[in-house]
C-alpha cells in the first residue's frame, strides 16, 4: 500500500502518517525528518535546506528526488510506504510517477487532511521544540508539564523560526501556490481522498482506515 499524504503544514499529516504506518506496518517516510536530520548534523544538504525552511520556502526538488527514490529502495518499503512531505510541486509528483513507472509500480492513495489556515496558524505558532532530544510540544493541545522544558530531558524549548506566524503564513502562500495543484493532479489519476482534519485526530484517523480498509 502506497499512500501520499497531503495537506497544508500545520494540517496534522505527519501525526496521521506515522498512525497510518504503525496500523499497517509500513515506513513513515517524512522529508521534514531527512531535512532536520541533516540541519542538526550540520550537512552539506542540511545547511542548504535550512535557508530554504528558514525562510518558510521549498526546498528545491533536486534536494529532494533521489533521497526519497533511494528510500524506496530499502527492505523495509517492500510493502508499501506512506509519503509525508513529498511529492510538493507537480514536477515532483511527475517525477515520482516516472520512477515508480520505470519500477513496474504506482501510488494507490493520496489523502488530502483538509484544514483551514486560520486555525493552521494558531496551531502552528503553538508548538515548540525541545533543543536537546528534538521532542515537540503544543502548549495548548500537549504542554509540557514544566512550561518551557522538556519533559523527556529537561532542555529547553523554543519556538522553531518555521512555527512562527509570519513564516507559518508564508508557508501557507507558498503551499496553496506550488502544492494545492497537486490535489487536482491527484484527483485527475482517481487517487484522491478528502478528510476533514479539524476534528479529533483520532476521528481524522479513524476516516481514513474507513478509506483504506482495515
Amino acid at each position: 500500500m502506497k499512500i501520499i499524504m497531503l495537506g497544508a503544514p500545520g494540517a496534522g499529516k505527519g501525526t496521521q502518517a506515522k498512525m497510518i504506518a504503525a496500523k499497517y506496518d509500513i515506513p513513515h517516510i517524512s522529508t521534514g525528518d531527512i531535512f532536520r536530520a541533516n540541519i542538526k548534523n550540520g550537512t552539506e544538504l542540511g545547511k542548504k535546506a535550512k535557508e530554504y525552511m528558514d525562510k518558510g520556502l521549498l526546498v528545491p526538488d533536486e534536494l529532494v528526488v533521489d533521497l526519497v527514490i533511494d528510500r524506496f529502495k530499502e527492505d523495509d518499503c517492500k510493502n508499501g510506504y506512506v509519503l509525508d512531505g513529498f511529492p510538493r510541486t507537480i514536477p515532483q509528483a511527475e517525477a515520482l510517477d516516472a520512477a515508480l513507472s520505470a519500477m513496474g509500480d504506482k501510488m494507490d492513495y493520496a489523502i488530502n487532511v483538509e484544514v483551514p489556515d486560520e486555525n493552521i496558524i494558531n496551531r502552528m505558532s503553538g508548538r515548540r521544540a525541545c533543543v536537546g532530544c528534538g521532542a515537540t510540544y503544543h502548549i495548548k493541545y500537549n504542554a509540557p508539564k514544566t512550561e518551557g522544558k522538556c519533559d523527556t530531558c529537561g532542555a529547553d524549548l523554543i519556538l522553531r523560526d518555521d512555527d512562527k506566524p509570519e513564516t507559518v503564513i508564508n508557508r501557507l502562500n507558498v503551499y496553496h501556490e506550488q502544492t494545492q495543484p497537486l490535489i487536482d493532479y491527484y484527483t485527475n489519476k482517481g487517487i484522491i481522498a478528502e478528510v476533514d482534519g479539524t476534528q479529533d485526530m483520532n476521528d481524522v484517523f479513524n476516516a481514513i482506515v474507513s478509506i483504506l480498509g482495515e
